[in-house]
């Protein structure tokens, strides 16, 4: 068995390789990180009795899925889009660099790989696929314009695609975290500590075991956690000229 998992260098793509390594997967990880990638790696060979393949690739390019897909020695039999990017900040003209690199990654690359690697699982009859969305798919709010814009384009594709492969016997689970314990958000160690003590941000390890859980029961739409019930709502309440309100003293 294997799994290929992008952004499997940190954060939730490791733990994501971890829990599948407990499971006897074998690992194929993807990262534009070389030094996180092999430390990764050497971490992963010590602690469990599986092959660890590693990749070194910038995901955030138009070609990257056509690349990965080409490279990749072997169809997976689950296939993990983690890997993710994210900025806060009103956007510029200057911010566009970002913006497409964003767009690509999220979009474009997510996209591809699941069509690419859909159909050779599609002939093969098996595979599973799982594509982190988030909660801010259902939250379009200043500063994250562009994040929760293409994160809600994950959850929409995601949802309807899984019934495009059902029949073939492989399966697409889209997970809407919540915040989670990640270098992602750039917090510090201490206001990490904070919200995952108030139970406002989650572990990495608590996301990944309802995820995988979810990933093989066939699931197609999770959103873990309590917050995902009450800060949607919360903000959809809000009138707009108290959105502008908050976004001014934020910015």
């Amino acid at each position: 068995m294997i799994a290929l998992i992008t952004g499997g260098s940190s954060g939730m793509g490791l733990e994501f390789a971890r829990q599948l390594a407990a499971k006897g997967y074998d690992l194929i990880l993807v990262s534009n990180r070389p030094d996180e990638l092999e430390q990764a790696a050497a971490e992963l060979r010590g602690n469990y009795p599986v092959a660890v393949t590693t990749r070194c690739q910038d995901l955030a390019k138009t070609t990257a899925a056509d690349e990965l897909f080409e490279w990749c020695p072997e169809v997976p039999d689950v296939l993990i889009n983690d890997a993710g990017m994210f900025f806060f900040k009103e956007l510029q003209v200057e911010d566009l660099p970002r913006v497409q690199a964003m767009i690509d990654l999220h979009i474009v690359t997510v996209t591809r790989i699941c069509i690419l690697f859909g159909a050779a699982m599609k002939r093969r009859g098996s595979g599973r696929i799982l594509n982190i969305s988030s909660m801010t798919a259902r939250i379009p709010a200043p500063g994250i314009t562009i994040y929760s814009a293409t994160k809600a384009y994950l959850k929409s594709f995601g949802r309807s695609y899984s019934y495009e492969l059902k029949p073939y016997g492989v399966t697409l689970t889209t997970v809407c975290p919540a915040a989670i314990a990640t270098p992602l958000y750039r917090l510090s160690e201490r206001q990490m500590r904070a919200g995952v003590r108030t139970g406002l941000i989650r572990t990495p390890q608590w996301l990944v075991r309802r995820a995988l859980r979810a990933l093989f029961a066939g699931r197609r739409v999770i959103s873990p956690a309590f917050m995902n019930v009450w800060l949607p709502a919360l903000i959809w309440l809000l009138p707009g000229p108290i959105i502008q309100r908050l976004w001014k003293k934020l910015k």
